[in-house]
C-alpha cells in the first residue's frame, strides 16, 4: 500500500473527524496526513490468511483480532496507522472502536513501495507502544516471513522465518507453518533472462 502526502497541517481532532467520513484510508503522522492506495491480490490473500488463523486461534479469549480497518495510535507520537493485523488482549481497547493503543501484535505485509518505510520509520514509531511485544512483516513475493520480537530486556530480536519452517508468535501464543500464512498466493515468475547473443552473427 502507498502513502501519499496530502500538503497541509492538520490537528489529530481534524485527522480523527475527517477520516470518519471519508470513503478512503489515510494514515497520520507528524501533523500530516497520507493517503492510502490499494493493494494486491497477493497483499489481500496473505493479511486475509493471517486474520483467519489467529482469529480462530484466539476465538473465546479476551483477545481481540483486527484486519485493516482498524487505526493503531501511537500514542506517545499522535501517529495513526492503519495495519494489515493487529491483536489487542488489552481491556483499555474495548472504549475506543476506530482505534486501538494497546496492541501486542502487529502485522503489516510488504510491497516494493513501503518497505523501507515499514522497516525504519513506521517500526521505529510502533516501538514506542509499550504494550507491543510483536512485530511482523510478511514478504508478497517469496516465503519470508520477520518476526521482531522484544526481549525481557527491552530490546527488539529479529525471528527470521523462511520456506519449511513453523512461525512462532508468542504475544498470542500461536505457532503453525509458514505455508499457511501463504495459501492461495500466487508469486510472480521469475523474470526470464534474454538469450545471449550469438557471436557469430
Amino acid at each position: 500500500m502507498v502513502a501519499v502526502s496530502v500538503d497541509h497541517y492538520v490537528s489529530p481532532e481534524e485527522y480523527l473527524a475527517e477520516e470518519a467520513a471519508r470513503p478512503t484510508k489515510h494514515e497520520y503522522r507528524d501533523g500530516y496526513i497520507y493517503a492510502m492506495a490499494g493493494g494486491t491480490d497477493a497483499h489481500n490473500q496473505i493479511a486475509g490468511n493471517v486474520y483467519t488463523l489467529l482469529r480462530t486461534h484466539l476465538r473465546g479469549g479476551s483477545c481481540r483480532v483486527y484486519f485493516a480497518d482498524v487505526k493503531a495510535h501511537v500514542e506517545e507520537l499522535n501517529c495513526y496507522y492503519y495495519p494489515d493485523v493487529m491483536v489487542t488482549c488489552d481491556e483499555r481497547d474495548r472504549t475506543t472502536n476506530t482505534f486501538k493503543r494497546y496492541p501486542c501484535l502487529i502485522v503489516e505485509v510488504l510491497s516494493e513501495a513501503t518497505e523501507a518505510f515499514d522497516r525504519g520509520d513506521k517500526f521505529a514509531d510502533y516501538r514506542q507502544i509499550e504494550s507491543l511485544q510483536e512485530y511482523v512483516l510478511i514478504s508478497q513475493t517469496r516465503l519470508q516471513v520477520d518476526v521482531f520480537r522484544r526481549n525481557e530486556e527491552g530490546l527488539w530480536v529479529l525471528h527470521p522465518y523462511s520456506e519449511g519452517d513453523r512461525v512462532l508468535l508468542t504475544s498470542v501464543g500461536w505457532e503453525g507453518a509458514i505455508a499457511d500464512l501463504y495459501e492461495a498466493v500466487d508469486f510472480p515468475s521469475p523474470k526470464e533472462h534474454p538469450p545471449a547473443a550469438d557471436e557469430n552473427r
